[in-house]
């Protein structure tokens, strides 16, 4: 690529890294495909497995990671325990690993290279649940969680370097009848405005894949929306200690980060104010303005897309930074 795609550290000597900022190895998300089943059983009287499995479908957990100081592989283990609360399998749990391997460069490697694994509906995750029921105050009533934990590192780098993410998933007795299952959320585009101007979508992938990203001068601002469509807030309800049921509609957050430049606010969306207003959902990103930039640059962004149900989806985008 004619372009040099951004991967030095911020000039930010004597401060704090700003947090919406990668300049280093970092999990940017990982995702379910079913982050949640809810199946028909007698939480007073759950029947054997053999009786359950045929109710559960696989569920494919995927990592979103990005490391920008290095062109390297990385080395990556998934494994299943129940949840904690720290992104770590406790060692006294039972522990089931998933997959393990090496993962080209997630930055540059054309195709884009898949961090995935496989929760099987099988007595391993069974055994999983019910080690985590037997913790639960509520006996499975609002459901069990069950945790993926990534570990991943560079390949021949210290395991002491090593970062770690979890991914929680559930499951949940369909109580009350109507209950269902959670579904990832989802955009139709993401749209963008420079200094104001007309918006336009903004396409979606990595830089690598992008011969003709979007420009923007230094240190001008573009606004970055996202465009919910129709439904994508589903309705839900849960069970309450009294035998009734509560009825809610889901909010949704948005996580901002780039390899370079500044946000506004890097956490968009959420919970409405005490006047029932939706928080907005936009931000504004400024491009870099300095040093870094001595050429026209591409910077990535990823935006991560939340429901508070364990429901999350990520999307990469680009932008070409010119003096």
């Amino acid at each position: 690529m004619k372009r040099a795609l951004i991967s030095v550290v911020l000039a930010a000597c004597g401060s704090f890294q700003d947090p919406n900022i990668v300049v280093d190895l970092r999990v940017i998300s990982m995702t379910a495909t079913v982050p949640e089943q809810v199946i028909d059983i007698d939480l007073e009287n759950p029947p054997p497995p053999a009786q359950i499995l045929p109710q559960l479908v696989p569920s494919t957990v995927c990592a979103l990671v990005a490391d920008p100081d290095y062109t390297r592989q990385l080395r990556w283990s998934l494994t299943m325990c129940p949840q904690t609360s720290d992104d770590l399998c406790d060692d006294s749990d039972p522990e089931v690993q998933l997959g393990q391997g090496l993962l080209d460069d997630p930055d540059v490697t054309v195709p884009e290279p898949q961090l995935c694994a496989v929760v099987q509906p099988d007595t391993d995750l069974i055994d999983v649940v019910e080690s985590g029921l037997s913790g639960d105050s509520l006996h499975g009533l609002q459901g069990v969680q069950y945790e993926i934990v990534l570990r991943v590192g560079g390949d021949g780098a210290d395991p002491a370097q090593d970062i770690f993410a979890g991914k929680a998933l559930q499951l949940a007795a369909r109580v009350p009848a109507q209950r269902t299952a959670n579904q990832n959320p989802y955009l139709t585009e993401i749209d963008t405005s420079v200094d104001g101007g007309v918006p336009v979508a903004l396409p979606i992938g990595r830089c690598a894949d992008q011969p003709a990203p979007l420009q923007i001068e230094q240190g001008h601002k573009m606004r970055l929306t996202p465009i919910e469509p129709p439904g994508v807030r589903e309705t839900y309800v849960i069970p309450t200690l009294d035998g009734g049921y509560e009825t809610f509609t889901e909010n949704l957050t948005y996580q901002w980060t780039a390899g370079d430049g500044s946000y506004s606010d890097g956490d968009t969306g959420g919970t409405r104010d005490a006047f029932g207003n939706e928080p907005p959902i936009f931000t504004d990103w400024t491009a870099p303005n300095g040093k870094s930039i001595t050429g026209p640059t591409d910077v990535p962004l990823w935006v991560v897309q939340r429901d508070e149900r364990l429901g999350e989806a990520w999307y990469e985008l680009c932008v070409e930074v010119d003096p």
